[in-house]
C-alpha cells in the first residue's frame, strides 16, 4: 500500500513496506512562537532526526522504536502535523485501526493546507473502513473531496463505502424491537387464555353429557354427538364463505414492496456498475496516501 510524501528539500526516505515517510524541515509554529533563530534551528533538527530515526527503525522491522521516536517527535511539535501522520500510517500498516484513526484525526485538525488535510481524511476514512465503521468511513471521505475535488481513488472510496453503508446499515430499532417482543408475549398470554377457555368449555360439555346419561340412557349416543361437535356448524359455515384478507394500516401492499424492491436493486446495480467500470479487481479500498 502506497503512501503520499512531500518534502520542503526533496529529501525522502523509503519504508520497510514502499511508503514514503516526510522528512520535513519544520517552520515556525506555536511551540516555538518568540524563541530564538537557533533555539528554533534545534528544534527542528531534532524533529527531522527524530523522523528519519523513525523510518530508518521501520525498515529494520523495528516498530516499538519507530513509534517511540514519532511520539518524541509530536512532543516536540504539539501543533504540527508531520509526526502525527507518519505515526498513524505506522500504524495502520500493522492493522493497529483504532490507534490509526485517534492519529490522523490529529493530523487532518492540525494540518494547514489542503493537499495534507485531504492526505490525512483519506487515510482516515481507510482506517474506518478496516473497522467496518462505513458511516463515519464516508464521511471522512467526503472532507478528503472537499479539499481535493479530483482525486478519483478518494471518489472511489467514498462509492465503495457509501454502498457498503446502504447494504449494512447502522444498527438501530432498540425499541422497535422491544415492542416486537412486547406484542408477541401479549399473543402468547392471549392464546394461553383462549386454551384455559376452551379447558372449561369442554368440562361444562362434559357435565351435560353426564346429566343426559342420569335422564336418558337412550339418548345417550345423540346428546353425545351433539354436545361433542358443538363448533361443526360454524366450521362449516366458515369454510364455505372464506373472509376476505382486509388490508393493515401502514403496511405496504405486495405490489408497493415489489417497486420498492426493484427501485432498490436499480440504485444498487448502479453503484455497483460504477465501482465495477473504475475497477474489475472487486471491492478493495484503495491505496493510502504518502505525505
Amino acid at each position: 500500500m502506497r503512501v503520499f510524501s512531500f518534502n520542503f528539500f526533496g529529501n525522502m526516505l523509503r519504508s520497510m513496506n514502499g511508503a514514503y515517510i516526510l522528512v520535513v524541515s519544520l517552520f515556525l509554529t506555536g511551540a516555538v512562537f518568540g524563541q530564538t533563530d537557533r533555539e528554533k534551528r534545534k528544534l527542528m533538527n531534532e524533529t527531522n532526526q527524530l523522523l528519519a530515526d523513525a523510518s530508518e527503525d521501520l525498515n529494520e522491522n523495528n516498530f516499538p522504536q519507530a513509534e517511540a521516536d514519532y511520539r518524541k517527535a509530536v512532543a516536540i511539535d504539539p501543533l504540527g502535523e508531520t509526526a502525527r501522520y507518519n505515526l498513524g500510517n505506522a500504524y495502520y500498516n500493522k492493522t493497529m485501526n483504532e490507534e490509526a484513526i485517534r492519529r490522523f484525526g490529529q493530523a487532518a485538525n492540525a494540518a494547514t493546507g489542503k493537499p495534507e488535510k485531504h492526505k490525512a481524511f483519506h487515510n482516515l476514512g481507510n482506517a474506518y473502513m478496516n473497522t467496518k465503521n462505513y458511516q463515519a468511513a464516508v464521511e471522512a471521505y467526503k472532507n478528503a473531496l472537499r479539499n481535493n475535488p479530483t482525486d478519483e481513488e478518494t471518489r472511489y472510496n467514498l462509492a465503495l463505502a457509501k454502498d457498503l453503508l446502504e447494504k449494512n446499515p447502522p444498527q438501530g430499532g432498540g425499541d422497535d424491537n422491544k415492542d416486537d417482543e412486547n406484542k408477541d408475549n401479549k399473543d402468547k398470554e392471549n392464546e394461553d387464555d383462549k386454551g384455559e377457555n376452551d379447558d372449561g368449555k369442554d368440562g361444562d360439555d362434559k357435565k351435560e353429557e353426564d346429566k343426559g346419561e342420569e335422564k336418558d340412557e337412550n339418548k345417550e349416543g345423540d346428546n353425545k354427538e351433539d354436545k361433542g361437535n358443538p363448533d361443526k356448524p360454524n366450521e362449516q359455515k366458515e369454510g364455505d364463505k372464506p373472509q376476505q384478507q382486509q388490508p393493515v394500516p401502514g403496511k405496504l401492499s405486495p405490489q408497493q414492496v415489489k417497486n420498492l424492491l426493484e427501485a432498490m436493486n436499480n440504485e444498487e446495480k448502479k453503484v455497483q456498475d460504477k465501482i465495477n467500470a473504475q475497477k474489475q479487481k472487486g471491492a478493495k479500498v484503495k491505496s493510502n496516501k504518502d505525505w
